[in-house]
């Protein structure tokens, strides 16, 4: 299912980037999958298999209409009724928001540190990180008191490690191995 999300996704940039609408279709489309992820109702309404189409996309018409959504959005949820891919939103907002973030050269980092950042430090850090990558970096920020100082950042698979709760484990292992 994955795959057929990642087909979808990649359709959907292609459009959205060809009319200049890739942030507008984004957030429009997480949002709408959003609304679908917290009621149960409307899930199990578009995933019914005994509901017919044309009910489907009467209800799906009403909510675009509702949420003042893009006529690619339309389209694309218009699609997925007739396609029986209405169960696979959500995974195919995730996976839009990634193919999105790899064509615009986008990296996504995860920041944890021990304490609130200034927006001083929180500039130098992604300014830093983008030199470090190539690309232009989108932080999210959480806080961990057990690293004691210091941050961690996770970009993709790539762990950054400037705890100084790390730094104490690598001395500890350092004295423990002479």
């Amino acid at each position: 299912m994955k795959a057929i999300a990642h087909r979808y996704a990649r359709a959907l940039a292609d459009v959205a980037l060809e009319h200049g609408t890739a942030e507008a279709v984004k957030a429009e489309l997480a949002a709408f999958a959003q609304m679908v992820s917290e009621s149960a109702d409307l899930r199990n309404f578009l995933a019914n298999p005994a509901v017919p189409r044309q009910q489907k996309q009467g209800v799906v018409e009403k909510l675009i209409e509702r949420l003042k959504g893009s006529k690619t959005l339309r389209n694309l949820l218009l699609v997925l009724v007739d396609n029986r891919r209405a169960a696979l939103l959500s995974e195919i907002s995730e996976a839009f928001e990634a193919e999105l973030r790899a064509r615009l050269g986008v990296a996504k980092a995860e920041v944890t540190s021990a304490r609130d950042l200034s927006g001083e430090e929180r500039t130098e850090l992604v300014r830093t990180l983008e030199r470090l990558t190539g690309k232009r970096v989108e932080a999210s920020y959480l806080l961990n008191p057990e690293l004691i100082a210091g941050a961690q950042v996770r970009i993709g698979s790539t762990v950054y490690d400037g705890s100084v709760r790390e730094q104490l484990n690598r001395m500890r292992s350092r004295l423990a191995a002479e």
